[in-house]
């Protein structure tokens, strides 16, 4: 078993919850410290890896990058960075950085010598440039958004830099990355890039950041360790929202199929998505809980998801604030209404602690409706019985998890 088998993720997105300004990249501040306040609380919650988004230094939301070797200046400084892994490090907690290798800011230095050299400058190879109207050279892009450009992974000096950005923070105290929109790179690029990291770093984990599409044969293809299991995501709140355990069932055969050959990176919210809590509700949402800590995976928690947060993203210039939002200096400073919803995370990520098996349990229904759903989870001669109520007498959601001793945990009252 590896060391990310046995790890719980707590997710952030650093520039929102530490407050910094997205819009603009000035403001300059040590707020990584912020993140560090917070590392006892992630222990409180069982968790023991933090998943931590882009700190690079970028233009405004952290994914438009113009220099990847440099925390952006609005969290800190590198040894703002070096302090947080030193402080993450001394509690056991693993640390998986973003890696945004897909594209870069428009503001990069490589795309501004590019497109002020030419095509026949050093760095037109580094993207894809339609020069055919010199006077306007159109550029690759990151689905439709101008300020993200494509880098042309074709290019050995871009697999170069990229091996050289993650040893570097590997070297730094890292243990792994998330390598964004890589369901957007060729998986021969990862197959190239991955095997150098892991030459200086043989036990850093790599999970893709990936959507839709064949996970296993991506997988397989590229090398990652791992990828992102939207569709169980999906079928979670999806099966929740309309009455449909069927659907779920379906996802979580689909997902017994991947354990077989690698372990997914399992769910609920993210940094890119509604809130579950906003999307079902949130006596729904210990359900979707229950789910992503009975079923194979690695389990990763959104800041915020702990308290109950609600937020809807929205396809607009800002839509992701109510996602991303900023939390105050220390825990104590929480307000008392998510408390409820903090003790059902510490009691189900207990619960999977104390049956480590779970990360490669496949699951087969035992009673299936559209509104009850009883599966069993099994891995390594053990077992669970995991039943899941939507709708009863009382029209209350309900969970509940035994075993061969009984109860180990419900929602109901």
């Amino acid at each position: 078993m590896t060391w990310a088998e046995t790890c719980m993720f707590w997710h952030v997105y650093p520039l929102g919850f530490t407050g910094a300004p997205v819009r603009e990249a000035h403001d300059a501040a040590p707020r990584l410290r912020h993140v560090e306040a917070w590392l006892d609380h992630v222990l409180g919650l069982g968790l023991n890896g933090l998943l931590l988004g882009p700190v690079s230094a970028s233009e405004t939301h952290g994914y438009d990058t113009v220099d990847l070797l440099r925390v952006d200046p609005r969290l800190g400084t590198e040894d703002d960075l070096d302090a947080l892994l030193a402080a993450c490090r001394e509690r056991g907690v693993r640390v998986v950085l973003d890696g945004v290798f897909h594209h870069v800011g428009r503001g990069h230095p490589w795309v501004r010598q590019a497109l002020a050299d030419g095509p026949d400058g050093p760095y037109a190879r580094y993207f894809r440039i339609d020069w055919s109207d010199p006077a306007a050279p159109r550029l690759a892009d990151f689905e439709g958004h101008s300020s993200l450009v494509a880098l042309n992974h074709d290019e050995p000096a871009v697999a170069d830099h990229v091996a050289d950005v993650m040893t570097a923070w590997l070297d730094r105290g890292a243990d792994g990355w998330r390598l964004d929109a890589a369901y957007a790179v060729p998986p021969a690029f990862w197959a190239r890039v991955l095997p150098r990291v892991r030459a200086a770093h043989p036990d850093a984990w790599f999970v893709g950041e990936v959507i839709h599409g064949d996970y296993a044969g991506i997988v397989a293809e590229s090398g990652l360790d791992s990828v992102t299991q939207y569709e169980l995501w999906k079928a979670i709140w999806s099966s929740l929202l309309d009455g449909n355990f069927f659907e779920l069932d379906w996802a979580l055969q689909r997902h017994a199929d991947f354990l077989r050959t690698f372990v997914p990176t399992t769910f609920v919210g993210n940094h890119d998505v509604t809130r579950v809590a906003s999307r079902v509700g949130p006596q729904r949402a210990v359900l979707a809980l229950v789910v992503l800590m009975t079923v194979g995976g690695v389990p990763c928690v959104y800041y915020g998801d702990e308290r109950a947060a609600t937020g809807v993203k929205e396809e607009r210039v800002g839509g992701d604030d109510a996602v991303r939002p900023a939390y105050p200096a220390t825990p104590d400073a929480l307000p008392p209404d998510g408390a409820w919803m903090q003790e059902v995370h510490q009691a189900l990520v207990g619960l999977r602690r104390r049956h480590p098996w779970l990360v490669r349990a496949t699951t087969e229904a035992v009673e299936l409706t559209n509104t009850r759903y009883v599966y069993a989870a099994r891995a390594d001669g053990n077992e669970l019985l995991v039943e899941l109520v939507e709708l009863d007498v009382t029209d209350v959601p309900r969970a509940t998890v035994r075993d061969a001793t009984g109860v180990l945990f419900t929602s109901a009252p």
